[in-house]
């Protein structure tokens, strides 16, 4: 165990601890479920960082970071859908897309296969989502057009990535 992934193993256990803040209706439980996310958000670009800075990269680092990173970002989604912050559709679009990068990481990192490591894209899209979270969270008049947008975006980014893991493993 390296500060990289206990990084990320905190940044696992801040989900259930922003779950139950958030949905404790006790005075600014919004804005302390909020702070957890942009906590779990920094650790992301801590823990990244100094795996790669100081060569820290391990098999665990490499399938729980994206994981930890999507299950929080499911939680939110989650949160955001039954508080009738965000529409069904919404969350079904946003849960499918995770649930099938999710699965398809997991198989190419179960065959050994090799896998491409976060790109410009990915990271703008991560960014482009605590934005939108962000509006919609606080309920924002168009919070849940600028999801939709990054959701489409996001879209694109992994269809990018998986065409980019295709090719790096002549599976085409």
């Amino acid at each position: 165990m390296n500060v990289p992934n206990a990084l990320t193993v905190v940044r696992i256990a801040l989900i259930p601890a922003y779950l139950y803040i958030f949905f404790n209706p006790f005075p600014y439980h919004v804005e302390i479920a909020y702070a957890i996310l942009i906590i779990a958000g920094i650790t992301d670009i801590v823990d990244g960082y100094i795996a790669r800075k100081y060569k820290l990269v391990t098999p665990f680092g490499t399938m729980m970071d994206p994981l930890a990173d999507k299950l929080m970002m499911m939680a939110v989604i989650a949160s955001l859908f039954l508080t009738s912050r965000i529409s069904v559709w919404a969350t079904i679009v946003f849960f499918m897309r995770d649930l099938a990068m999710i699965v398809t990481s997991a198989v190419f990192h179960l065959r050994g296969k090799k896998t491409v490591p976060a790109n410009a894209f990915g990271k703008v899209t991560t960014v482009l989502f605590y934005i939108a979270f962000t509006l919609v969270m606080f309920q924002h008049a168009y919070g849940e057009e600028v999801l939709w947008t990054v959701i489409g975006f996001s879209i694109v980014t992994s269809a990018v990535y998986l065409v980019k893991v295709r090719l790096l493993n002549k599976l085409m």
